[in-house]
């Protein structure tokens, strides 16, 4: 019995001595107790955010999403690239000399000289020059023997035993970026096995596109009967692209037709990025495929950072590329960004952290609560914890709540590049069309609808509207009272109102639907609304619809279905009214006024002009506009678009939306923009601050562990009672 209990003691004293190290870990470690991460955060400029979504292509000829956009532009680098600062956006060399050299020429490709037109230019003409000495990631595709001999480019099964991931391959390798390896990525475009995108743009533009597009089938085709493969590998290098030519090792040209001062534009986007043809010939390996090992998921590039860890149902992370070439910090910008500290880092060797790590979130709360614990590094604002971060002043200013001010938390505003707007379709023989009942029964469900409101209830406050398809900050879009929308709103004290129900109903008498009803059967004008939406969230926007219409007496039919019927209907030209938007590709009013564009209308060649508008005078304008470069002549004839637009309304114009962003007060050259995609190499982290502030924000919750020590405590008493009157009974 006595050593029953002697045991009993021993072992309360080891949990006794176990709760007072727990008691004592957070001061040890100097990290918070519920801490997801090492203390290595502690020392190492570390960024750590989230992703809700598993990127579907890293492949940057096949990428066209938001979600991989925040992977592949910090891994791959185009010719070109944003200015970080400067505003309006401005295009700068990225792994180029210089910006490219344009020549334009005539039919006979010979240069122009003196005094030529437009339709003079037959061909543009865009030479580009490449730094030397620029190298690509480590990676096994590069590793060879001391003879020249790839290791890994010619794997049997047994090579492949015990090969899952990428980062099982012992030997990597390197090499000099060259021009061949960009002029091989738009061969690779052109390759329908790889489903490129922007195909259509490219062989509208890019001398001998297409020709390259028909080649590359019938090889294909005929190499996969030959070897009876699905995916046979096939070498682009010895197939010509008659406009796209490497000059040296450096330098390469594109020719492209007629005059589009947007390709440079293009060339900012990863579709340009270069591609080396030892990727290809590795990864089209059948024994890698089977494990799911391909270039859509495990990228190479030369940019500031490389993919080391790729597991999308836990967290995927970015580290320094040992052999980036190096950049600098931008030492200009815009009026206040010094004030506001975004040049503290001025001429300093980029980039500023050694890591990115981003954890799987697919609930927000939790997300958020990491947040507010200090463990992501910034946010966005879900509509659920919107109330708790962000409050509106009398005059409509936003700003944080005092317990985001509290923690030094800050936020970033800013109008997205976007649009989102409610289109009428003009084939429609109600809603649509060009006669002056469509365009005042148009114009008056316009005035209706009250997007103030839906930007308030449904966005948050977070969006402005739209007078025009131009968003804010991209040139072309009205300033002052040019801004404004004179078919639905009146010009008080400089100011947009918008007009009344009274004049809206007028309009419709004027239309024939007098109190909103249907001359041909007295009843209410019946309209048609086809959404995509589901859930509790979007029955109360479809009310809200319904509501705006019946103000005008007119009976809105909601007709709700799944995104690939939807699109069905938009295709075949079904649909009488819809929802859509347009996040941009490039900042220029082209990109926005092309989706009014005739030539590009959805139910004719399943373009982006939704509404299937047409009008002569705006695509005759359209066509003069494009090829201008950014001068008052080229904003004149926007405004005469956009007059046009305004008197035929095809959409109501909707809105823009805003993106809030907060971030703690340890993150730095956090400047708003939705251009910049390569920005993780800006960023710089205070991990000293990060560390203290978790501390102070995660204390340990002790009393758990106090309750346990006190049971403890109480249970030994009866042993220890117990045990001292057996001693007293043994010594008697």
């Amino acid at each position: 019995m006595a050593v029953f209990l002697e045991m009993r003691l021993e072992i309360n004293r080891s949990v006794l001595l176990s709760l007072c190290a727990l008691l004592l870990m957070p001061g040890c470690d100097g990290t918070p107790w519920n801490s997801p991460y090492s203390k290595e955060s502690e020392e190492q400029q570390i960024l750590y955010s989230s992703f809700s979504e598993r990127p579907k292509h890293l492949d940057p000829a096949r990428s066209y999403n938001e979600n991989e956009a925040l992977f592949i532009q910090q891994i791959y680098e185009p010719p070109l690239q944003y200015h970080f600062l400067k505003r309006p956006y401005e295009l700068i060399p990225l792994t180029t000399v210089e910006m490219p050299r344009v020549t334009y020429l005539d039919r006979d490709g010979n240069p122009l000289s003196g005094d030529y037109s437009v339709t003079d230019i037959a061909f543009s003409d865009y030479l580009i020059r490449i730094q030397p000495g620029i190298q690509y990631q480590p990676h096994p595709l590069f590793s060879r023997d001391a003879g020249g001999t790839y290791h890994y480019h010619q794997l049997s099964e047994d090579m492949l035993d015990g090969i899952h991931t990428l980062a099982d391959f012992t030997q990597t390798g390197t090499r000099e970026l060259t021009a061949a390896d960009y002029v091989y990525q738009i061969k690779r475009m052109a390759f329908p096995r790889f489903h490129c995108p922007i195909t259509s743009v490219l062989g509208e533009y890019i001398v001998g596109f297409e020709n390259l597009i028909d080649e590359f089938e019938e090889v294909d085709a005929k190499l996969k009967q030959e070897t009876g493969e699905e995916r046979p590998y096939l070498d682009l290098r010895p197939y010509q692209l008659e406009g796209v030519e490497v000059l040296d090792r450096y330098t390469y040209r594109i020719r492209i037709n007629g005059k589009y001062p947007q390709f440079l534009y293009w060339m900012a986007m990863p579709f340009f990025a270069p591609m080396p043809w030892e990727a290809d010939r590795f990864y089209a390996q059948a024994g890698l495929w089977k494990r799911n090992i391909k270039l859509d998921w495990y990228p190479v590039g030369t940019g500031p950072f490389m993919l080391s860890e790729n597991n999308p149902n836990l967290r995927m992370v970015l580290e320094r590329n040992p052999y980036f070439h190096g950049e600098a910090y931008p030492t200009e910008g815009e009026a206040g960004d010094a004030e506001q500290g975004f040049l503290k880092d001025a001429g300093a060797p980029l980039p500023l952290i050694d890591r990115a790590v981003y954890s799987l979130e697919k609930e927000n709360i939790p997300y958020w609560n990491k947040f507010l614990q200090g463990y992501y590094d910034a946010s966005g604002i879900s509509s659920d914890s919107f109330d708790q971060a962000v409050q509106f002043g009398g005059q409509g200013e936003v700003s944080l709540t005092e317990g985001m001010r509290e923690r030094g938390i800050q936020l970033n505003a800013t109008v997205k590049p976007t649009i989102s707007y409610f289109g009428f379709n003009m084939r429609d023989p109600v809603v649509g069309g060009d006669s002056k009942r469509a365009r005042l029964l148009r114009r008056a469900i316009s005035i209706a609808s009250d997007y103030e409101e839906y930007i308030s209830i449904f966005a948050n406050g977070r969006g402005l509207v739209a007078h025009s398809p131009i968003p804010p900050g991209i040139f072309g879009h009205g300033e002052g009272e040019a801004e404004i929308n004179p078919y639905v709103y009146r010009i008080e004290k400089g100011k947009a109102v918008r007009r009344s129900i009274d004049e809206a109903k007028a309009l419709l008498e004027q239309a024939g639907y007098a109190d909103g009803k249907d001359p041909q059967t007295g009843k209410p004008l019946l309209l048609y609304f086809d959404v995509y939406a589901t859930g509790p969230d979007s029955r109360a926007v479809m009310n809200w619809w319904r509501k705006q219409f019946s103000k005008l007496g007119i009976q809105l039919v909601v007709r709700n279905t799944d995104y690939n019927r939807f699109q069905e209907k938009m295709r075949k030209g079904t649909s009488q009214m819809y929802i859509w938007g347009w996040n941009a590709d490039y900042p220029d009013p082209e990109n926005f006024l092309f989706l009014l564009y005739g030539p590009n209308s959805k139910v004719d060649v399943e373009g982006e002009n939704s509404s299937n508008y047409a009008n002569a005078e705006y695509d005759q304008l359209f066509n003069r506009m494009k090829h201008m470069d950014n001068t008052p002549e080229r904003q004149a004839i926007i405004d005469r678009m956009v007059e046009i637009l305004r008197r035929d309304a095809p959409w109501i114009w909707g809105y823009f939306p805003k993106a809030f962003t907060l971030h703690h007060e340890w993150l730095h050259n956090v400047k708003p923009t939705l251009m910049v995609r390569n920005k993780l190499k800006y960023r710089r982290v205070d991990p000293q601050l990060r560390n203290t502030r978790q501390l102070e924000w995660n204390p340990p919750i002790v009393w758990p562990v106090v309750l346990i020590l006190a049971l403890v405590l109480l249970s030994l008493i009866p042993a220890v009672r117990m045990f001292r009157h057996r001693e007293r009974s043994a010594a008697r």
